[in-house]
C-alpha cells in the first residue's frame, strides 16, 4: 500500500498554503512530489519546497531500510544506505526539525544515511573532505596517488577516509588484530573488546641518547640514532601495516630522550603527515622546544616519569629532576597538552606512591605505575613481593575513589577487582599483556621487541617488514603469553607482566608472574 503524503512529507506539508495542504496530505506520496515540482516551476510555491520534499522522500526510504552490517565487509566501501542529494537551496535541514529558516539559492550536496553502529539516521551537508573520501572509494583510487596529485601528505587523504568511516559514510572491515579465542581455555564468553584491537602502537626509541642516568634503566647499550631516511621508510611501513589491518596507527616517540635526536622534529612531522597519532615518552624540555612541536601537531599525550617523593626520585633520576618534572607538568597544562606521569614501582617506593599522587592530583591528567622489571640496571632494585603488592593494590584502589588523576594499568589489579565483584578493566594495554599484539617496541638500530622492558626480540625492521615480523613465530609466542596463565579466567585482561617475570629469573612464556596473588585458588572456577 502506497504511503500518504502526510506520512512521508510532514515538514513539506506543514509549509504549504492551507488549502493546498488539505488537498494533498491524504494523497499518495508520489503525487505530492509531482505537484510540488510543477508548482515550483510555475513559481506558485517557494523553490526550496521541491528540494525539501526530495529530502523527505529519501528519509522515508532510509527509515524502511536495514542497518548495514560491517562484519561482512571485506574492503572499505560506501555505506549502502547513503543517498546524496544535490539541492539548490540552503539551509534546508533546520526545516526538518521544525526550526525557523529562510533558505536562499545556494547549491549544496546533502547526505542522508543510516549509521552502521548506532542505526541512527544521519543527515548533513557534505564538504570537500567527505566528498573526496567518497570519490577515493567509489573510484578505487590509491590514497598515495591522490595525495601526490594534490601535492599533499598521504595522511590528509587517510584522515578524510578515517573521518568518513567514523561518521558512517564509509564502511571499513573489522580490525584484523584479533586474539585467538582458543588461547584462553577457561573463559566461555570473552567480551569482544578484549579480543580485537582498534589501535596499533609503535613505541619507537629513535635514540639512546639521554640527559638522565636512572638507576633502574632497562637498557644503557650504545646504539646509533635511527637514520632520517630509514626512519621515514619505517613510518611508511607502519602506515601501510595499519591501513591493511584496518586499525588506527600510533607512534609513541621515546629514547633515551627523543628530543636529543637531531632530526626528531622531521620524524615527528613525517609521522603526522601519515595520519599516525603521535605521542611523547620523554623528559622535560624547554617551552621553546615544546612550541616547535606544537607547530607541527599537538601530541596525543606527553608522558614523563617520577619515582616517588622528591628525595627518593632524585636519588633514582638525578638531583633536581623532581622540581623539573613538576614545573614541566605546569607548562604542559598551560599549553593544553594531555599529561601523564609514570612511576616504576619498587619495594623502595611502595609507601610513597599515594602521597605523590596527592601532590600531582591537580597538576597531571593521569598518574599510574608499572612494576619494576629487574632488567639491566633495574636489577639493582627489587620488584614488590606478592603479599605486599596486594596490600598496596588495596590502598591504591581506595585512593583512586577520591583522586581523579589515579589510573589503572597493571593487569594484576584485576585479581582484587574480581574479589570485590567490581568491574574489571583491560589490563596493561587494554588486552592484558599486549606484547606483540597491539604494540611492539622498535630500537634505534632496527631491532623490534615484543616489549621494551625486557629482551624480547622478534626481528629487525631493516631485514624484514613489520608485517612479516608481526606474523612471525617469535611474535606469536610473546602474543600468546605465559602458558601457565592460559587456564585462568582472568587471562583475557591479565596474563601478568612478562617483563617482571623475566626479571625474577623465570621463563616468562612458561611461568606466571611471581607477583601474582591469585595463588592457591582454582583458576578456572566460576565466580
Amino acid at each position: 500500500m502506497s504511503p500518504s503524503a502526510k506520512e512521508v512529507f510532514p515538514s513539506t506539508i506543514g509549509l504549504l498554503p492551507f488549502a493546498l495542504r488539505n488537498e494533498l496530505e491524504t494523497s499518495p506520496a508520489e503525487e505530492l512530489l509531482k505537484v510540488i515540482g510543477e508548482l515550483s516551476m510555475q513559481a506558485e510555491l517557494p523553490g526550496y519546497l521541491e528540494d525539501l520534499a526530495r529530502i523527505e522522500w529519501r528519509l522515508y526510504q532510509i527509515r524502511t531500510s536495514t542497518c548495514p552490517d560491517t562484519a561482512s565487509v571485506s574492503q572499505i566501501e560506501i555505506n549502502p544506505t547513503l543517498h546524496l542529494i544535490e539541492v539548490d537551496w540552503h539551509p534546508l535541514l533546520p526545516l526538518l526539525e521544525g526550526e525557523q529558516a529562510v533558505p536562499e539559492s545556494s547549491p549544496r550536496i546533502l547526505a542522508i544515511w543510516r549509521h552502521p553502529h548506532s542505526a541512527e539516521i544521519r543527515k548533513a551537508v557534505l564538504h570537500e573532505r567527505e566528498l573526496l573520501a567518497l570519490k577515493v572509494v567509489a573510484e578505487q583510487l590509491d590514497p598515495r596517488d591522490v595525495a601526490k596529485e594534490a601535492q599533499a601528505p598521504v595522511g590528509t587523504i587517510d584522515f578524510a577516509l578515517e573521518q568518513a568511516v567514523f561518521r558512517g559514510l564509509l564502511l571499513r572491515p573489522p580490525s584484523t588484530l584479533r586474539r585467538k579465542v582458543e588461547s584462553f581455555s577457561a573463559p566461555q564468553d570473552i567480551p569482544g573488546k578484549y579480543l580485537q584491537a582498534e589501535v596499533f602502537t609503535l613505541q619507537w626509541h629513535i635514540t639512546h641518547r639521554c640527559d638522565l642516568h636512572c638507576r633502574h634503566c632497562y637498557d644503557r647499550s650504545t646504539r646509533s640514532d635511527v637514520d632520517l631516511q630509514r626512519g621515514i621508510g619505517i613510518l611508511d611501513q607502519l602506515r601501510d601495516f595499519c591501513v591493511e589491518r584496518h586499525v588506527v596507527g600510533q607512534v609513541s616517540f621515546s629514547g633515551g630522550n627523543p628530543f636529543l635526536h637531531p632530526q626528531f622534529l622531521q620524524l615527528y612531522r613525517a609521522a603526522h603527515d601519515r595520519n599516525l597519532n603521535v605521542a611523547i615518552l620523554g623528559n622535560p624540555v624547554s617551552e621553546d622546544r615544546l612550541d616547535h612541536l606544537l607547530r607541527i601537531a599537538r601530541p596525543a599525550f606527553y608522558q614523563v616519569s617520577l619515582e616517588g617523593l622528591q628525595r627518593h626520585n632524585d636519588l633514582i633520576r638525578g638531583p633536581g629532576n623532581f622540581d623539573s618534572v613538576l614545573n614541566f607538568l605546569d607548562l604542559l597544562k598551560r599549553k593544553g597538552i594531555y599529561s601523564m606521569v609514570m612511576l616504576t614501582l619498587t619495594r623502595g617506593n611502595l609507601g610513597q606512591v599515594l602521597e605523590l599522587a596527592e601532590q600531582l592530583r591537580d597538576r597531571v591528567d593521569l598518574f599510574t605505575y608499572n612494576r619494576l622489571a629487574m632488567v639491566g640496571e633495574g636489577a639493582n632494585l627489587e620488584s614488590p613481593h606478592p603479599e605486599e603488592y596486594r596490600t598496596f593494590v588495596r590502598r591504591y584502589l581506595k585512593a583512586k575513589t577520591s583522586n581523579p588523576a589515579l589510573a589503572l594499568k597493571d593487569s594484576l589489579i584485576n585479581i582484587e577487582l574480581e574479589e570485590r565483584n567490581l568491574e574489571l578493566f583491560g589490563g596493561c594495554t587494554g588486552f592484558g599483556c599486549g606484547a606483540a599484539f597491539n604494540f611492539v617496541s622498535l630500537l634505534p638500530d632496527g631491532e623490534v621487541h615484543a616489549c621494551r622492558k625486557f629482551p624480547s626480540p622478534i626481528g629487525n625492521i631493516h631485514q624484514r617488514s613489520l608485517e612479516e615480523i608481526y606474523v612471525s613465530e617469535a611474535a606469536q609466542a610473546y602474543r600468546g603469553g605465559c602458558t601457565e596463565c592460559n587456564p585462568c579466567r582472568l587471562r583475557p585482561v591479565c596474563g601478568g607482566c612478562l617483563a617482571v617475570a623475566y626479571g625474577w629469573g623465570v621463563d616468562p612464556l612458561k611461568v606466571k608472574d611471581p607477583a601474582c596473588f591469585l595463588k592457591g585458588r582454582n583458576l578456572s572456577a566460576s565466580k
